[in-house]
């Protein structure tokens, strides 16, 4: 294996002594030059490369039972993953690892045809138009006093700012918000304890509202943050509660807090240095940045108090229509926006070291555990020494209004020896967090209240987030966790200059985690997060009612179906079920017409799709047809002739057998529109 700079450590216990070493000669070169200098002594912690051994801590025989899935049975848990960049999520059954769907969210599809077809394209609309891609960062189940609820999984969108809600039930988009004054959506979507509100950071500070500035007025605080709470708990209505504006610096992840904490969100913050360029060294100088914590109750409160201003601003919410299938989109102008100054005693600064990214609340709601990317040390605050310190004021100056806890005040312990680079905590509901360490390549496990490291375990490589199943709930199922692993050099057969990403299971119902398994991801994945199998399994859709179907252009049988014209613009009506399309010909079509084929699949049975293609000149992908389901392929005629569509979904035994043909005629031809299915049932018109 070729050298990499990071950190592959075959027995990270067996090195104490150079990690110790190298902890301290790192955290003399934070302030002068940042993450590159920690990459570096990173890579003279370890001098050897991969263990060329496969499994770690647990036999292979055992291993491959612990995850084996027989055939006709289930899995314990659908896993939700993150796809990154592909903008979708991957569904996953865990212990397996197998791939069991590809939801699309943020990027057109076409497998299934979301975000192409007539019904799904308006899911995409923005402010900046019709916006097919983003980057899906992290996903966030439904809760009910901080337990699953089965209900919803909402994603976001980091580059257009967006939060998608997800229905468990079906397995698809059925609802997107954009996020105004914003930039960079990454602390997002994390829900608070009762699901009333998704939150939403802005990674990146801007001039809020936007303005043609000099890039370098940064420096005057005049970019700024901006912390929305989006209502979540009424499907299909999505809004911008309020926004709290903040201070310009990056607000990186959240968690909503639990149980005594749950009216509360806490939120990482770097570049408190208020940096512009070569972040890298100029947002690495302070030796400690901030976790900001948010009393969202407080907040709500302020804004029904009359307490927020009402600013201009446009965002899009688009969800699906229940009775018609088809996506609705709908503009929305003006939020309520809050300062730290309309609302006094709503937020706090917890100094935090240094460049934090996660922050995780444990299930009882007493711990905040933040990983600082930089840090030497696993910080963890205490909520009751918070509430406490505020109540005496515990202050060190604010910051733009924003109280600045004493970090003696808030802080319970340092974790010692996490490894280099901690980002991220998940529990297992037994007193145990798990953190994950980017740069030393490990999953560290300490006790809390205990504060001491009494395990740690090697990931293949450079894992960024983590995940127990329920880690982030108040009632953990704390059998496994998996690793997101950013490279897998070594891991797999090679495919090019481009690697398939992974997760890792292990097993950590012992003393010492054990490797059992990983398996390739859809995309990059950051998040995921992971439900009981039984919660939602009984409840999945089957199909859906052609009864209930008030698609416009819906026909429940093949005496419903049509085709009319209407300028240049020709509407086909048809039906689709094993194994023909009514119509199957269509002539009278003339160049330059638009056709669309609105097909309509009259099965009423599970697992019964069908597909639909047309050769030829259309700016959509196929359609994929849900059983009592309508879809609508745009089809633009470019050239006489006679042109074949076709059913892209093996429905039976006679599949190949399920086409048509549609006659192009040349413009202005005495062609007369017609169609027939069977030789003796031709309708014209």
């Amino acid at each position: 294996m070729s050298f990499m700079a990071i950190v592959v450590v075959p027995d990270v216990r067996s090195n104490v002594t150079q990690a110790r070493g190298a902890r301290m000669i790192i955290s003399r070169k934070y302030a002068l030059v940042g993450f590159s200098a920690l990459l570096v002594a990173a890579a003279a912690y370890a001098v050897a490369c991969a263990p060329t051994t496969r499994s770690a801590g647990t036999g292979a025989a055992d291993a491959a039972a612990r995850v084996y899935v027989p055939p006709g049975s289930y899995d314990e848990y659908y896993a939700f993953l993150s796809g990154g960049f592909s903008g979708q999520l991957g569904v996953y059954g865990i212990p397996s690892g197998r791939l069991l769907k590809v939801i699309p969210v943020f990027s057109q599809n076409p497998e299934n045809g979301y975000g192409y077809n007539q019904e799904t394209r308006d899911m995409l609309q923005t402010t900046w138009g019709f916006v097919p891609w983003d980057d899906l960062h992290h996903p966030a189940l439904s809760v009910t006093n901080s337990e699953h609820d089965g209900r919803w999984l909402f994603v976001n969108a980091n580059n257009t700012p967006r939060i998608a809600r997800i229905d468990l039930a079906k397995m698809t988009t059925v609802e997107i918000v954009q996020i105004p004054n914003s930039a960079g959506n990454h602390s997002s979507p994390y829900v608070t304890a009762n699901t009333e509100y998704a939150v939403a950071g802005t990674r990146f500070s801007v001039p809020i509202p936007q303005a043609d500035i000099p890039i370098s007025d940064y420096e005057k605080g005049i970019f700024k943050g901006a912390i929305s709470f989006i209502r979540a708990d009424q499907p299909g209505k999505m809004r911008i509660a309020w926004q709290f504006v903040v201070p310009g610096y990056n607000y990186d992840l959240a968690r909503a807090g639990k149980g005594p904490s749950a009216d509360w969100v806490f939120f990482t913050s770097y570049n408190t240095e208020q940096a512009y360029t070569k972040l890298e060294v100029e947002a690495s100088k302070n030796d400690k940045d901030f976790v900001m914590a948010l009393n969202w109750k407080k907040l709500e409160q302020c804004v029904a108090q009359g307490r927020a201003k009402d600013w201009p601003s446009e965002y899009y919410h688009n969800y699906m229509d229940e009775a018609t299938h088809m996506a609705r989109s709908e503009k929305v102008t003006g939020v309520k926006v809050l300062t730290p100054q309309d609302c006094p005693e709503a937020a706090y600064y917890l100094p935090t070291p240094k460049s934090p990214h996660g922050v995780d609340v444990d299930p009882t709601g007493e711990y905040i555990v933040a990983g600082g990317k930089l840090a030497t040390v696993i910080p963890v605050h205490s909520f009751s020494k918070m509430t406490k310190a505020i109540a005496e004021k515990a202050f060190d100056g604010d910051r733009d209004g924003i109280p600045v806890i004493k970090y003696e005040a808030v802080n319970f312990c340092e974790v010692q020896n996490p490894g280099l680079g901690p980002l991220h905590t998940e529990f297992d509901g037994q007193g145990n967090a798990y953190t994950s360490v980017f740069i030393s390549s490990e999953i560290v496990k300490f006790t809390l209240p205990g504060c001491e490291v009494v395990d740690r375990v090697p990931t293949y490589y450079s894992i960024g987030h983590l995940m127990i199943p329920g880690g982030d709930t108040r009632k953990p199922y704390g059998k496994y966790v998996i690793a997101l692993n950013k490279i897998t050099k070594d891991r797999y057969l090679p495919t090019g200059a481009e690697l398939t990403q992974s997760a890792q299971l292990y097993d950590i119902t012992g003393d010492k985690m054990k490797i059992l398994l990983d398996f390739p991801t859809v995309g990059e994945p950051h998040y995921a997060q992971a439900i009981d199998a039984n919660l939602i399994k009984d409840k999945q859709l089957k199909f859906y009612k052609l009864s209930e179907n008030r698609h416009p252009w819906v026909a429940r049988s093949e005496q419903e179906v049509n085709v009319s014209r209407s300028g240049k613009v020709v509407h086909v009506k048809m039906t689709a079920i094993r194994s023909h399309f009514a119509p199957d010909n269509i002539e009278g079509v003339q160049v330059g017409d638009t056709v669309y084929f609105h097909v309509t699949n009259l099965e009423q049975d599970w697992d019964i799709p069908h597909g639909f293609a047309a050769i030829g000149t259309t700016q959509d992908a196929e359609l994929l047809i849900m059983p009592g389901e309508t879809r609508t392929l745009k089809w633009v005629a470019k050239f006489p002739g006679v042109y074949p569509f076709y059913c892209t979904d093996f429905c039976s035994a006679l599949h190949q057998e399920m086409q048509g043909y549609v006659r192009v005629s040349p413009a202005g031809s005495s062609t007369p529109l017609r169609w027939s299915i069977g030789k003796g049932t031709v309708a014209q018109k």
